[in-house]
């Protein structure tokens, strides 16, 4: 059996994901061919290159100037219009500069990509390109997280929609470069691992050109976010929406994997969905395979290298949490014995050349992160190694030595709140002072330590979201990176199966979400009003004024190759000392006439389309483009308002 498995954009391009290295380890162990295809680097292999970018620069030019044929603008026409507009100034700067940004990321001798000048143009040079890409495909916004269209994902309809050549900027590469790879290998079972939401929609675009162009390929999905989007649906809603997926696999891939193989080589093909197994024993796994993958595409100076020493959460209670390959909650948590790990790390380094090891797993047992790094201590390995971890009571002064002496470079906890009684709702099991005690120990073993926060926590007040914010403030110091993200209720949370211990009067879904994609809640009394939140996130904004952030995967972002590689080479204040910044514009103004006035748009137009989201959803609870357009269509059209305009890359819209 000739088996290709496949991780669709669109996620990080800057390191392999350990999901197809240790699906083919499994396979291979089997004696099954198997060919690996990291769909998202080669994708944006081909996008991100100067005649790409130049034939999307002239389809946003093109799309500016059939609209501005028009006697008015409707509704909708006018977000295109603004969307298009706010593209300009990438559309003059990425196509240029991509291939130097580029050169700068994967810059071997180290000197450009350390050179925070450098490093900071080229990375605000891609982030142009994926700007001009989402813009000529519009309305998609996409990024190496997500992949975001008005009505993505609500039903089958929606997914064929969108996954329509001029609406998918993928469809080149399916449709050309990778079936005919697939066809030359005479491939008969097609694979492909669905780990983060950014990348459903890209995966189901993919199916369905494979489906079209191979119809006697068996293809099959899998992974954490096709788990999760499945396990919401009962199986009638299961199998309207697994088209044009022979089938999928629910849960932990490798034996369900081994197991199709067999049944497709006695010519039984694939159907419906199958339950893999969830508690995979890792002690009989063997190591992650990278063989095949495109190591020197991606986006990196060097290689850092995923590993999957321990699965699931061995908390597993946290009440906001649904994550991974489990039906509610976390997984439960299983490990492989560190002398296997220890071993493991050695033989991949000898293959592929690489220092630096991310753990790529819920969070790492004290007692096993221990033992690992005894044994790289005791051997004298060139290994560093980054994980989350709990900020619990055993990270005490010796322990977190002991890591440090044994590779560890960062680590990243799970804070959450430092508000006492939102972290008793949460049942994080661990209190502010265990927490502080933690942080104030791994940052003394010279450990890069990052800090993981959320707000907006059912009941949580303004006062204890400011809580965490001075909580961070006070360890400035000793943290080498933060996030603060917001509380978003999870199908599969105990938050969501519980809702009113958790201070909600209801939760709800709405019609025409099909795939139950959404999830919204109504607290039993707001804890927060709109001046509250603003007041924090003017605390945080001022928080972070301290650090140099950058958005996911650059370095700036938690738990990410770039950064580790800046912690590797400066230490762990690098982000810190770089906090006054060193990012400068990307090109000059240029100035054009605009023959409808973007400031009518931006406000009005962007106001007028939020209220139309609010109708349908908080007050109709139904949604649909139907519904939309209907709602649209009561606006009155936009006239013509000739004004000039400036706009350079990265900037937003001012009158000229």
């Amino acid at each position: 059996m000739n088996v290709a498995l496949i991780y669709p954009p669109t996620a990080d391009p800057t390191a392999p994901y350990i999901a197809l290295p240790t699906l083919a380890a499994a396979l291979r162990q089997a004696d099954q061919r198997v060919l690996l295809v990291d769909a998202n680097v080669e994708a944006y292999h081909l996008l991100l290159r100067r005649s790409a970018l130049a034939r999307l620069a002239q389809r946003v030019e093109k799309r500016i100037a059939r609209l501005e044929q028009r006697v008015a603008l409707d509704h909708c026409d006018q977000l295109e219009y603004l969307a298009l507009w706010q593209a300009r100034g990438d559309a003059d700067w990425a196509p240029a500069q991509i291939a130097d940004a580029l050169a700068v990321l994967r810059d071997r001798s180290g000197q450009r990509f350390f050179d925070p000048a450098s490093y900071g143009r080229a990375v605000a040079t891609v982030d142009s390109a994926l700007r001009l890409i989402g813009a000529a495909h519009s309305p998609l916004q996409l990024d190496f997280a997500s992949y975001r269209t008005p009505f993505a994902l609500l039903s089958a309809d929606e997914i064929a929609a969108d996954a329509r050549p001029t609406r998918d900027p993928f469809h080149g590469y399916f449709a050309r470069t990778l079936v005919e790879r697939l066809r030359r290998a005479d491939i008969g079972l097609v694979g492909v691992s669905i780990a983060f939401p950014g990348q459903v929609q890209p995966a189901f675009a993919l199916a369905r050109v494979l489906r079209a162009a191979l119809p006697e390929v068996a293809l099959v999905a899998g992974g954490p976010a096709l788990t999760q989007l499945l396990l919401r649906l009962d199986p009638a809603q299961q199998r309207a929406a697994l088209p044009p997926f022979d089938a999928a696999v629910l849960f932990e891939g490798e034996a369900a994997l081994v197991e199709l193989c067999a049944k497709l080589e006695r010519g039984q093909r694939p159907t419906g969905v199958m339950v893999g197994s969830p508690q995979t024993d890792l002690g009989q796994l063997p190591a992650p395979d990278f063989d095949g993958l495109p190591l020197d595409r991606y986006l990196a100076p060097e290689l850092v290298l995923p590993y999957d020493a321990s699965r699931g959460c061995y908390w597993g209670r946290c009440a906001f949490c649904h994550y991974g390959l489990t039906a509610c909650g976390t997984a439960r948590y299983r490990e492989r014995p560190a002398a296997t790990v220890v071993e493991q790390l050695v033989d991949l380094q000898r293959r592929y050349r690489n220092r630096l090891v991310y753990f790529s797993h819920d969070s790492i047992a004290p007692r096993l992160a221990t033992a690992i790094a005894e044994q790289i201590a005791a051997r004298g390995l060139a290994l560093r190694w980054a994980s989350d971890i709990r900020p619990e009571r055993s990270l005490n002064r010796e322990r977190c030595r002991t890591f440090a002496a044994g590779g560890a470079l960062s680590v990243a906890i799970g804070v959450e709140s430092a508000a006492p009684r939102v972290l008793e709702l949460m049942d994080k099991g661990i209190d502010v002072a265990v927490m502080a005690g933690a942080v104030e120990q791994l940052a003394a073993a010279g450990i890069a330590v990052e800090a993981m926060c959320f707000t907006d926590f059912p009941t949580e007040t303004r006062a204890e979201a400011l809580a965490t914010v001075r909580w961070l403030a006070a360890r400035r110091e000793q943290l080498s990176l933060f996030m603060f993200g917001e509380f978003a209720l999870m199908h599969g949370s105990r938050v969501a199966a519980e809702p009113r211990r958790f201070g909600l009067a209801e939760i709800h879904g709405v019609a025409g979400d099909e795939l139950r994609s959404g999830i919204f809640f109504r607290e039993q009394r707001t804890a927060k009003s709109e001046r509250d939140r603003a007041a924090v996130d003017a605390a945080i904004g001022r928080l972070a004024s301290g650090w140099q952030m950058r958005s996911y995967p650059w370095a700036g972002s938690l738990s990410t190759s770039h950064t580790l590689l800046w912690y590797d080479r400066f230490g762990p204040g690098v982000f810190r000392q770089l906090a006054a910044g060193t990012d400068r514009p990307l090109d000059r103004w240029r100035t054009a006439r605009a023959k409808y006035d973007l400031a009518t748009i931006g406000n009005d137009t962007l106001a007028a389309e939020a209220a139309i989201w609010a109708q349908m959803v908080g007050h109709e609870r139904r949604v649909s483009r139907a519904r939309q357009r209907e709602l649209s269509g009561q606006l009155a059209p936009l006239k013509p308002q000739p004004r000039r305009w400036r706009y350079r890359a990265g900037e937003a819209l001012e009158p000229a």
